[in-house]
């Protein structure tokens, strides 16, 4: 491996402070472990909705396999619970427009022609008004995920969690500098969001078994190389729950 792409042995907000505080915590991570402090850290959970965990939702109806669908949502809840009780701060996204689809954009958008939720409406207009719509069941957040006091409800109207919410500004306002990913789609909304917060300045870790992909094993894995190799870090479950309790 040459020295251009040969993994530093620490990465992270404090992996250059030889004295760095108290909470700081090393996270087991691909391509090289990532150090991080609970307290400038959040647990980003990304979609855990109907429409992309749940039979009936958006993603089944559209054809997707969301047959590892549950174990996300038991990985992300374990996470949340890890997190929860370090003090992180929790913030869910949920994806989706206005009932009217006002928020989605026209024929002027190229999300009308992209998203893949418009389109099945729009071949099925049985279901249309169905899908991703706010107040609908397929926009709420799956039953076994729902938001305690003191965490925060992000919606969004595109795949990224940055573009057009005020993500960064609540990152920015509480010290965060860190943020560790969890959801669906791990190739959609968790990796544009990854991309984002690398464009930010933030460091992203995903933690790869609470997340699933839309399309097959092998997006999962192309997704979890481009993080790991460009813009971010991959870690799992039971990594990260060890290194913030110990």
């Amino acid at each position: 491996m040459s020295d251009i792409v040969k993994p530093l042995e620490i990465a992270g907000y404090f992996a250059d402070q030889q004295l760095p505080p108290a909470d700081r915590v090393v996270l087991a991570a691909q391509p090289e472990p990532l150090a991080l402090s609970p307290s400038q850290s959040a647990l980003i959970v990304v979609d855990m909705q109907n429409a992309y965990a749940s039979k009936n939702g958006y993603l089944d109806k559209a054809g997707f396999d969301i047959s590892g669908t549950q174990s996300c949502i038991a990985n992300t809840a374990k996470a949340i619970e890890v997190a929860r009780k370090a003090g992180m701060t929790i913030i869910f996204f949920q994806n989706g427009w206005d009932p009217k689809y006002v928020e989605a954009g026209g024929p002027g958008s190229p999300n009308w022609y992209k998203s893949n939720a418009l389109k099945t409406m729009r071949n099925n207009p049985e279901i249309m008004g169905t899908l991703l719509a706010k107040g609908s069941w397929d926009y709420e957040l799956v039953d076994a995920l729902s938001p305690q006091e003191g965490d925060i409800v992000i919606p969004k109207t595109r795949y990224s969690g940055f573009c057009n919410t005020n993500l960064d500004s609540i990152l920015r306002s509480r010290g965060i500098n860190t943020l560790v990913l969890t959801g669906i789609a791990t190739n959609v909304c968790v990796e544009s969001t990854i991309r984002d917060a690398f464009f930010n300045e933030y460091f992203a870790v995903v933690l790869a078994d609470a997340t699933n992909q839309a399309g097959s094993d092998a997006i999962q894995e192309s997704s979890l190389y481009n993080i790991a190799t460009f813009f971010g870090w991959v870690s799992m479950v039971d990594d990260f729950c060890q290194a913030v309790e110990s």
